[in-house]
């Protein structure tokens, strides 16, 4: 495979079309069908996901020719998507939270839901964003972008649940994309008590980014007001939009810049030391009952916080604090979603993978099941045979440095069956 994940191409010669060697095409097929597994495996394909309500995480779609020209957003389950906007222009919106699907429901004019027609006219409950529209960022457009040359990674904020290009977050990511979850800027802005625990939790990225690297062409990054009220709804807290800074700091704060309880000083070094102590020792306490607030022993200090994306290891929610007035502010914020680790992607798509493997069965041992002991026997015995002739028939390509063609694997299955008949034809039989 090459290092951008395609498969490698190989020069057939002189005036030939490159040919993909058998072992890439299978690697490709294989992480795509895994993704697809990640992303699919735990919806049903076959019925309509309303009935189980808001969906804790669900694959989703949104119909561009269902509600054209930014009428009223609306998203469809993957069931949906098959049966009743086949053939539509849909746009994938990977995977949402709390979500119960609108096919056929007062937000389409012209069609019924095919599986289950029974709706209530809208619901309530779910949050639409401009993903629903087809486009995604600050940069508010689409993906793929035809008119963007840049190569970049999109990534989801866990919060809003927005995409984001990686050079529009402000901070460049952590190599090797060695993170498990991102929470944009807009989002650290509304939920800033994060930034007390991305002190000492969150990874810390590659480089800052200047608003001029981050849009080469405009000097400043400007956050639309309308696309955060479409994010947070309108019910929700205030936040800062505007122009972005000329230069963002860093968002991960110095052992001094942390105000620990009690009055303490931390101007020494043994002050620092025990202050740092205490705070990942607080950390640590993961799932016990809680009879001190960690929130209240990490006060950030102002300066400490910056306009930037943060990145988060796996397993960095079980550390948020889980005491009763933190558990309001979360519900205040609508973020009471971040204390339960099932809510993850990465849950998701264990789960989807799980049931995948599951559900899935050798087609081989699916058809041995159906047969007599004799059948099994000798459909053993001819898998073996073709398995046999097949591998000795490639092994000559291969050491002739040759690529296989489709006239070759033609050619091998006409011998393999005129063999047969040969065998067929001289075969005598004897009655006693």
């Amino acid at each position: 495979m090459a290092a951008n994940g395609q498969p490698e191409k190989q020069d057939g010669g002189e005036g030939e079309e490159p040919v993909l060697s058998l072992l890439d095409v299978l690697e490709e097929d294989d992480a795509l069908e895994d993704k697809a597994c990640a992303v699919l495996g735990a919806c049903d394909a076959e019925k309509c996901s309303y009935p189980e309500g808001y969906v804790r995480r669900q694959a989703l779609y949104a119909c561009n020719t269902c509600t054209p020209n930014r009428e009223d957003p609306a998203g469809i389950c993957l069931a949906c998507s098959y049966k009743c906007h086949e053939g539509h222009d849909l746009f994938e919106l990977y995977t949402k939270r709390n979500f119960q699907c609108d096919c056929g429901n007062a937000k389409f004019k012209q069609l019924e839901c095919k599986l289950f027609p029974e709706k209530e006219n809208c619901n309530s409950l779910n949050k639409y964003n401009q993903n629903f529209f087809g486009v995604y960022c600050t940069c508010k457009r689409p993906y793929p972008d035809p008119e963007d040359e840049v190569q970049d990674e999109m990534i989801q904020c866990i919060v809003c649940e927005d995409w984001f290009h990686g050079r529009h977050l402000g901070a460049v990511p952590p190599e090797h994309m060695d993170f498990q979850e991102m929470i944009c800027q807009i989002c650290m802005d509304r939920c800033s008590f994060l930034w007390a625990y991305a002190a000492y939790i969150a990874i810390p990225p590659v480089t800052k980014i200047t608003s001029a690297e981050m849009d080469p062409e405009s000097k400043d990054i400007k956050v639309d007001d309308s696309l955060a009220e479409g994010i947070l709804g309108e019910d929700g807290p205030n936040i800062k939009t505007g122009e972005q800074k000329e230069e963002i700091t860093t968002p991960f704060i110095k052992e001094e810049e942390i105000n620990m309880p009690n009055g303490a000083s931390t101007s020494t070094e043994t002050n620092q030391k025990c202050a740092a102590g205490e705070v990942s020792h607080l950390l640590k306490s993961e799932g016990s009952p809680q009879s001190v607030c960690k929130l209240k022993e990490m006060k950030v200090s102002p300066g400490s916080k910056a306009n930037t994306a943060t990145y988060w290891p796996s397993n960095w929610r079980s550390k948020l604090c889980s005491c009763d007035d933190c558990k309001k502010m979360y519900t205040q914020l609508e973020v009471l979603f971040l204390l339960d680790e099932n809510d993850t992607v990465q849950a998701y798509e264990n789960k989807g993978k799980t049931q995948q493997a599951t559900e899935s069965r050798d087609p081989l041992m699916t058809a041995l099941s159906s047969m007599n002991r004799v059948q099994q026997v000798e459909l053993i015995c001819e898998y073996n045979d073709l398995k046999t002739e097949l591998t000795d028939y490639l092994k000559r390509f291969a050491e002739e440095g040759k690529v296989v063609k489709t006239e070759d694997i033609q050619h091998f299955f006409e011998e393999l069956r005129s063999r047969k008949r040969r065998r067929l034809d001289g075969m005598q039989y004897y009655c006693s």
